[in-house]
């Protein structure tokens, strides 16, 4: 064998193995047609699902938004020890799905200012309360007693029957735990012990009873809690800051990073959600520039942007864009600082390889998180053929998981689909993580292709069959 023939042998060779470790068939040919191919960049999507600041349920024209937020009391749903029915609940998910949306919200049982959420049989089973004033209630509603047996039993039966009719519901974006607490905060201030003598909140063993419950009635809905604790720190739960830009970066001790990382929890944002609430009192002016909110309380951070860094949050209320609204550069500083949140998604490399002899499409995807959040549900993956017509002839759905895509680790992501379907031709193929709501908002990638051959989906090239 002559010194080109063996050089030839060894490159043919080398690219065999490469192709191999790529997950493309194994044949010469196969290797010479497989190679990465840049995806274009593109800005940030306006609006993606699960992410970003949402209103209170209902509709608005004056700024961007996939989700929607509600309350609603124990007693809506709880008449009695077994008597459960979900007509509140049903009328808020479908109206707020009806509008493409999907929901954020929490239980309670004491909502200052609104009637007690108790459920009457309580009430009227002898359960101690509390009568206060505060926060504008003026003995409108009462805190209760959480650790009294005949409301631990009550909360159990209704988190599990919770659990075992919403778990998973496309419907739903995030849970936050709620029951405890004024507004199911979890807490009672202040009636804590420290600022009052009395302390109201619910015991540690009923925290975490609660707690335990919620995730053994949710698997796949994702959840949170108000506070970062030791007690809920390897919970699958994520958290909410309600007091966010105010009392959201460390420093007193008491502030939202402070207690994440007096719980170890800093890095649980990798796996578990965090959302919150824009504090109402800054709503209107966290986005001036320059910057003029007061500051409202001792120790107030008035740092949007150091916030989201920090808390890698990816969703809060912020009633103040939607109604009365954002004008001006404050609009668009606002719609910056919305998108600024949660995961933003982006395809940089496809490679694809036709195998005639096995009918098969080797597809290979590299994909990046340019946001601060993953994104933390694994929607289904699909891959598909458009025609020449702009019909798609073949849909694939591939077993990808978004989740391990995640601002500190790339993913390169390989399937083989198979093509016995498909007549021979010219196809583009387009991408989609698919909404499991119908109607949904589509997932969007940060990418020059999105939507370009098929609205929701994002174009990768083309293929010749």
């Amino acid at each position: 064998m002559g010194t080109s023939t063996r050089k030839r042998g060894l490159a043919v060779l080398v690219a065999l193995l490469a192709t191999v470790a790529a997950g493309v068939p194994a044949t010469p040919a196969a290797a010479q047609q497989a190679p990465w191919r840049p995806v274009p960049p593109g800005p940030a999507p306006v609006v993606n699902p699960l992410t970003g600041f949402i209103p209170y349920a209902g509709s608005y024209s004056t700024f961007p938004y996939s989700m929607e937020w509600f309350y609603l009391p124990v007693n809506a749903v709880m008449s009695g020890p077994d008597r459960l029915d979900w007509s509140a609940v049903e009328s808020q998910l479908n109206a707020i799905a009806a509008r493409g949306h999907q929901a954020a919200f929490r239980f309670y049982l004491d909502y200052p200012g609104k009637p007690s959420g108790v459920p009457r049989f309580l009430l009227d089973g002898g359960l101690v309360t509390h009568s206060y004033d505060d926060y504008g209630n003026d003995g409108i509603s009462v805190s209760p007693d959480y650790d009294d047996p005949a409301l631990d039993t009550a909360l159990d039966t209704f988190i599990a029957a919770f659990g075992h009719r919403y778990d998973g519901d496309p419907r739903i974006g995030f849970i936050q735990l709620g029951l405890i607490g004024f507004w199911g905060e979890w807490h009672t201030y202040p009636y804590d012990g420290w600022a009052k003598p009395e302390n109201w909140l619910a015991s540690a063993a009923e925290q975490a009873r609660v707690v335990n419950a919620y995730t053994s009635a949710f698997r796949r809905t994702r959840l949170q809690v108000r506070y970062p604790g030791a007690d809920n720190a390897a919970a699958p739960v994520g958290y909410h800051d309600d007091s966010f830009a105010v009392e959201t970066l460390p420093g007193p001790g008491w502030h939202f990073m402070d207690k994440m990382t007096q719980a170890g929890a800093t890095g649980k944002w990798l796996t578990q959600s965090i959302g919150g609430e824009l504090r109402p009192e800054i709503q209107g002016c966290i986005f001036d520039a320059p910057a003029d909110c007061p500051v409202i309380e001792d120790f107030a951070d008035n740092d949007f942007p150091g916030g989201v860094a920090q808390t890698h949050v990816s969703w809060l209320l912020n009633q103040y864009a939607f109604a009365p609204g954002y004008t001006g550069g404050n609009y668009d500083r606002a719609l910056a600082g919305a998108q600024s949140m949660g995961y933003r998604l982006q395809a940089t490399g496809v490679r694809t390889t036709v195998d005639g002899r096995r009918h098969e499409l080797g597809v290979d995807v590299r994909m990046q998180d340019l946001g601060v959040a993953p994104f933390y549900y694994d929607w289904p993956v699909q891959i598909a053929a458009v025609d020449k017509h702009g019909r798609i002839a073949k849909t694939w759905t591939t077993p990808w998981r978004l989740t391990t895509v995640t601002p500190q680790a790339a993913a390169q992501f390989s399937t083989r689909l198979p093509l016995r379907d498909l007549r021979p031709g010219a196809y583009t193929l387009v991408l989609r993580a698919a909404n499991p709501m119908p109607n949904g908002v589509p997932l969007r990638f940060a990418n020059a292709g999105q939507d370009q051959t098929l609205t929701g989906w994002l174009t990768l090239g083309g293929i010749r069959l």
